[in-house]
């Protein structure tokens, strides 16, 4: 269990974890339909300092049901940006999750392999998140992996 704290939409989400080494591109990877269904961690550990705008969209929204990131910058700095990141994942109800430690994460993951994983502001005891995640559909990508 991995606990930080929440920006953008409250709520309860479920999905596989899986991470991103990209070190800027958190626009595109958000709307990028092959993260469909898929909590992402970002290891780069500063991530919105530019915002989000129109012209970087992979797809009209957002795929992923999630977001984590070391550390969400709450200011953006670039003449292109129009919002937040944390505006743009509250418009459009993505959870997303600062102050964990990605690379931990992403070591465990790597080590592990894909797995279930939920995002929670509702539910705060772990014996009931650890059964929700358990009981949660797998993701095509996660079914393959376990061929």
């Amino acid at each position: 269990m991995f606990e930080g704290h929440s920006f953008g939409f409250p709520g309860e989400k479920t999905g596989e974890v899986v991470f991103n080494t990209s070190m800027s591109g958190y626009q595109e990877i958000l709307t990028d339909p092959s993260y469909k269904g898929q909590i992402v961690i970002m290891t780069y550990p500063l991530i919105g300092n530019y915002g989000v705008n129109e012209q970087d969209l992979e797809s009209q929204n957002p795929k992923v049901e999630g977001f984590v990131v070391k550390e969400n910058s709450p200011v953006f700095s670039n003449w292109r940006g129009s919002s937040s990141l944390s505006e743009y994942l509250t418009r459009h109800h993505i959870m997303g999750v600062e102050g964990i430690d990605t690379r931990a994460l992403t070591k465990h993951i790597r080590v592990r392999g894909a797995m279930k994983a939920i995002l929670s502001t509702q539910d705060l005891d772990r014996d009931h998140l650890i059964e929700k995640a358990k009981g949660s559909p797998a993701s095509s990508a996660a079914t393959w992996l376990r061929r």
